[in-house]
């Protein structure tokens, strides 16, 4: 204790408890170990409570703060994941259209029950099958799969970027949307 800070020391203030009994029954003045800063010890000066550290310190907390509180309001408590089938870049079905397969993963993070919309846009004359009707249970993953079809006439690239839009159908600001890539045939 004489020696100054130490690391082994884990900060409990028993020793400060027990010292400033002992010194009181002995006729001393209490405070031989207490919390303190060098400069007081020293030069024997109260220290300042609005030092430039603190105040930078309490205004990164209070950021931290207001972000966390941001974070938490704005959270939408519905995520949509959207996992493109790998066995079968395209088909072409019956009628002569370019069809895609994806595992959409709905995960919705409310407490309460939800029917979501799904809708497709990115492609002139995109169709979407098997997105009707979802419905998902508060804290639960619903997978579903789906086709995408189009017309090969609209098909601008071989390659295309299409974005599914995702909305609850009873609150309008819980809703999202994910980019996905729709294939096609080579000789477009």
């Amino acid at each position: 204790i004489r020696d100054g800070l130490q690391y082994q020391c884990i900060g409990c203030a028993a020793c400060v408890d027990v010292c400033n009994d002992v010194m009181a029954k002995v006729g001393y003045e209490k405070g031989l170990i207490r919390y303190t800063t060098e400069n007081s010890l020293v030069s024997g000066e109260k220290p300042h409570i609005m030092r430039p550290r603190v105040v930078v310190y309490s205004l990164i907390m209070f950021a931290f703060v207001v972000g966390l509180i941001y974070a938490v309001v704005q959270r939408v408590p519905l995520e949509l994941d959207i996992i493109k089938d790998r066995n079968t870049l395209y088909r072409e079905n019956g009628d002569g259209m370019i069809e895609n397969v994806y595992t959409l993963k709905v995960i919705n993070m409310d407490d309460f029950e939800h029917r979501y919309i799904i809708d497709v846009t990115g492609i002139e004359g995109i169709k979407i099958r098997g997105a009707e009707n979802i419905i998902v249970p508060g804290g639960e993953i619903l997978e579903r799969v789906v086709t995408l079809e189009v017309d090969p006439g609209n098909l601008p690239e071989t390659s295309n970027w299409v974005q599914f839009h995702i909305k609850s159908s009873s609150n309008a600001s819980i809703a999202g949307e994910e980019d996905a890539r729709f294939l096609g045939p080579l000789n477009l």
